[in-house]
């Protein structure tokens, strides 16, 4: 069955869905065309994940993304350069007919390990994302409400026209989040606004896109910012250059020889 990367932050696409057994008819309508947002096969991109604290402190790290789409599977790769986190590289495999793969290489260990699904709640990289928030879920696994039509107000002060979705995991002992708010821009058909809520129904993180542009024909999230509304500590990813789209990306790039090598 077909999943979806609920972390869209991380610039990977989203993939096709199906089997909304639980979905209202307009719900599913409505992720259903999300499923469908047009995505390159292959892309490069160099973006900036900036973290800050609640008191304003920064910190920037730089990273190659690269991404490619191969029927079933989809792979992405970060190879930071600079901050932090330079030297690191991390692979994930998603896979529509199976589990999800994580590797990451940490330079001070100079050796690939791979992502255990136990770590799910670990913080990815420093950032407001956790390994699970990079996981791709089935859309059989969430129940999906259409709930109102609404004009949603980000950030950055853009207004979009929205579809609210409301997202309920079937089996909540599976994820992080007793459900999930989801605001579906109408023109573009890209979740631009979504709330996540814990285990107690408290609002916990916030994921918006606060800039959409059109690039070779792709409708491309240029900047998202993900806030841990608790602690006040925030994950903005911009991508400063888009290097290229559709131009076919040697296999070697994908594996896990790449991450320890970075060749």
């Amino acid at each position: 069955m077909k999943k979806t990367t609920k972390f869209v932050a991380m610039v990977a696409a989203l993939t096709a869905l199906n089997g909304f057994a639980f979905a209202d008819e307009k719900g599913n309508e409505i992720m259903n065309k999300v499923a469908d947002f047009k995505k390159p096969a292959y892309s490069v991109t160099d973006v900036y994940m900036i973290l800050t604290d609640k008191n304003g402190t920064s910190d920037a790290n730089g990273f190659r993304e690269y991404g490619k789409e191969d029927g079933a599977k989809t792979y992405i790769v970060m190879d930071f350069k600079t901050g932090t986190n330079k030297g690191t590289r991390f692979l994930q495999i998603t896979d529509d007919n199976g589990p999800d793969e994580k590797h990451i290489y940490l330079p001070a260990l100079k050796s690939v390990r791979r992502v255990n699904s136990s770590e799910g709640s670990k913080a990815f990289m420093g950032s407001d994302a956790s390994y699970d928030d990079l996981t791709t879920r089935d859309v059989s696994e969430d129940e999906h409400q259409y709930l109102r039509d609404e004009q949603k107000q980000v950030e950055s002060g853009k207004t979009y026209d929205c579809y609210v979705i409301k997202e309920i995991p079937l089996d909540k002992k599976g994820t992080q989040y007793n459900y999930r708010m989801v605001w579906v821009d109408k023109e573009t058909m890209y979740p631009i606004h979504t709330e996540m809520y814990d285990k107690n129904d408290k609002l916990i993180k916030v994921l918006e896109v606060l800039d959409i542009q059109k690039i070779q024909g792709y409708d491309m999230p240029m900047e998202n910012k993900l806030t841990n509304v608790q602690t006040g500590h925030s994950t903005t990813l911009k991508i400063a250059k888009v290097v290229a789209l559709d131009q076919e990306i040697p296999a070697r790039y994908f594996t896990q020889n790449f991450l320890t090598t970075g060749k």
